[in-house]
């Protein structure tokens, strides 16, 4: 057989090629909805390519991007990738001294970001060793402090809209992406076209994420993170439409653009979908598009679930994985003699994290490192390997913390069943153990979740005296609902164990996310750690 290069050259011109009238659409800041086609995408992509020449790119530079999700944020996905360079996303919230950090490590030679983020990268740029040239995503340069500035319509304008794109190894790096510590700087991770070509390959699976051509997709994850699960890729590769929630979009922004352009499939945090849900019981947006609704970045609450399928018809999409996973390396699947299966009983399913996608291999291990049994009941940690699994950090001492004989050592608990489907219990850091037991902070989280009067729910270890730690609800109840401390430990009394309740529950405007939308444990655990 032929020996052939799998890189993003092929996915970019048979986007070209096949779908040249299939429309790209991106929400400006104004709500204005940007649209044009492959062929115009083509076109551009090519004048950026000439554009990175110009500046003298050389292949496997990195090139870094501190930007939304925007059409020009995605001419960079192919522009950069199938130029030659390394396309280095870089997440928009962490800290100034991590984002400077981040650029430094990686040695970028340029940032392309979005204007409404000058600021920010205006405080970084003093502290930068690499970058060469900063082009601002917009028609013209604004007023900036930042050195050596370019508008990118304008460097654009000046090239020619034809490039003849490298066939590059397939083993080549195209894309960087870090993912936050637990403790110390991010850790890097570096994609290369084979990965990311196969990761997307098995995206497009029927018994994945199913995307084809006739989809509309709204990556409303962010680009910055984990390439918005991959989905840009695929999305292109499939000819499907694609739609772009822009700068600063809000949950509303989420269900008014299903609305607006029909969007068949959706992705976002879990915190997202939550917020949709509270929208959409005020403001009616038509969501009866969508074929399924994929959450992610921690486990999705069964009552979530339960809300979008029984009052939109929409069912929940889950799956499991990381950064150093491309990051999907399970999705729910819900088998052909689990059809006859009631709606609830599939949404049990649908709750869970899925079954082990194909070409990877999965394994759990107890505290003793054997493999635990089928049985739903015995806790291990998640262990997977594959051709898109990273099997170290980039220039980084912590991957022999991680990475054991090519598998990589998650951090995440979790049970499987005897279908193979596994649940995440907790992450390991997040487990809370009391008087030497184990409670499961998210099983806790499911539960207040599911209560009619409560919006959002988290749960965390607190240190305690006699019991080593002991857990802390901290509760967002929905506007004009009310729950007390009693009510709340009542509601979980029939559930679980007393020893699992909570010792206290505290009642919060709003609870703290990270960067990528999760509820942020770190900084919970920090705020409430002399309260036990």
């Amino acid at each position: 057989m032929a020996v052939y290069q799998l890189n993003l050259k092929n996915m970019l011109e048979r986007a070209n090629l096949f779908f040249a009238r299939k429309e790209v659409i991106s929400r400006e800041a104004d709500g204005f909805l940007h649209r044009y086609t492959y062929g115009d995408y083509y076109r551009r992509v090519c004048r950026l390519a000439n554009v990175l020449k110009r500046l003298g790119i050389k292949r496997g530079d990195r090139v870094a991007t501190f930007a939304w999700n925007t059409y020009r944020h995605f001419e960079l996905y192919f522009g950069v990738t199938c130029y030659g360079a390394v396309l280095h996303t870089v997440n928009i919230r962490l800290s100034v001294e991590h984002i400077a950090y981040i650029l430094n490590h990686a040695e970028d030679q340029v940032v392309f970001l979005d204007p409404d983020l000058l600021p920010v990268m205006e405080e970084v740029a003093p502290r930068l060793k690499t970058v060469k040239h900063f082009i601002i995503l917009s028609d013209h340069v604004p007023e900036t402090t930042l050195p050596s500035a370019s508008s990118y319509e304008q460097l654009l304008a000046q090239e020619a809209e034809s490039y003849d794109f490298p066939t590059l190894d397939e083993n080549s790096p195209a894309g960087m992406c870090y993912t936050s510590a637990t403790t110390g700087n991010p850790k890097g991770v570096v994609y290369t076209h084979r990965s990311i070509y196969l990761h997307t390959a098995h995206l497009c699976f029927v018994d994945s994420m199913a995307i084809e051509e006739k989809d509309v997709l709204l990556p409303f994850v962010p680009m910055f993170h984990v390439n918005a699960w991959g989905i840009p890729f695929a999305g292109a590769w499939m000819g499907s439409t694609l739609v772009f929630p822009g700068v600063h979009p809000t949950a509303e922004d989420l269900a008014r653009l299903i609305q607006e352009t029909k969007v068949t499939f959706a992705a976002a945090a879990v915190t997202v979908g939550i917020d949709m849900l509270k929208v959409l019981q005020h403001k009616p947006y038509d969501i009866s598009s969508l074929r399924a609704l994929m959450l992610g970045g921690q486990a999705t609450p069964e009552a979530v679930i339960q809300a979008y399928q029984h009052l939109y018809g929409v069912p929940i999409f889950t799956a499991w994985g990381a950064t150093e996973c491309s990051p999907i390396a399970t999705t729910v699947h819900i088998k052909s003699y689990q059809q006859h299966l009631s709606l609830d009983e599939k949404m049990k399913i649908r709750a869970r994290q899925g079954l082990l996608s194909p070409g990877l291999e999965m394994k759990i291990l107890d505290e003793q490192n054997q493999p635990v049994p089928w049985d739903d009941q015995h806790m291990g940690e998640i262990y997977v390997r594959g051709p898109w699994i990273a099997t170290e950090y980039y220039r980084d001492e912590r991957t022999k913390e991680s990475f054991i004989d090519g598998w990589w050592k998650s951090g995440d608990i979790a049970t499987i069943n005897e279908e193979g489907i596994i649940k995440l219990v907790d992450r390991a850091k997040d487990l809370i153990k009391s008087g030497g037991e184990w409670i499961s902070s998210v099983d806790l989280e499911n539960a207040l979740m599911s209560h009619p009067a409560v919006q959002e729910a988290t749960v965390v270890a607190v240190p305690h005296e006699k019991w080593q730690e002991r857990p802390v609800a901290c509760v967002v109840l929905k506007t004009g609902e009310q729950a007390s401390e009693e009510v709340l430990r009542e509601w979980l009394a029939d559930k679980f164990p007393k020893w699992w309740l909570p010792d206290k529950f505290i009642f919060m405007d709003q609870i703290p996310k990270t960067g990528v939308g999760k509820f942020n444990k770190k900084a919970l655990r920090e705020m409430l750690k002399n309260t036990g």
